[in-house]
């Protein structure tokens, strides 16, 4: 069986001095290896292509055979990296609490431990004697 951390080794080499950044290795007892790598403009089919052919030139399937998926970590999906989050400062975000609740908001701030997003809160007013309405930014903090 390839292991998990030889093909971390070969993609760490890979990513030396590019702005691209590992979000995940998987390697399945079959030897499915899937790498997801993200940067902070996109992923280009032509970098994950480069990457692919690199790995394959660093393993041998003449002693193991294997399937290799390299590939963006695409859009909707969770973050798992702290990087991630980084990259996504002060753009929208989809948040989903530990209780459920879908909340949409701006990524202000994000670290180690936890991180923040700003989400408006509606409110409806019934009655004649409101004087002004006016959109009000609430931050959230959530813990990872």
């Amino acid at each position: 069986m390839i292991e998990k951390k030889t093909v971390c080794q070969i993609v760490d080499e890979w990513l030396e001095g590019k702005d691209y950044f590992l979000v995940e290795v998987t390697v399945s007892p079959d030897d499915k290896i899937v790498v997801e790598i993200d940067h902070a403009e996109g992923v280009w089919i032509e970098d994950c292509v480069e990457l692919s052919r690199y790995i394959e030139s660093k393993l041998n399937r003449e002693e193991e055979d294997y399937e290799l998926e390299v590939g963006s970590a695409g859009i909707g999906q969770p973050f798992k990296v702290l990087q991630q989050y980084y990259i996504h400062i002060g753009q929208e975000v989809e948040v989903l609490t530990k209780d459920g609740r879908k909340l949409a908001g701006i990524l202000k701030d994000a670290d180690e431990e936890k991180f923040t997003v700003a989400v408006q809160k509606k409110v409806k007013l019934e009655g004649a004697n409101v004087r002004n309405c006016k959109k009000r930014t609430k931050p959230l903090l959530m813990s990872k």
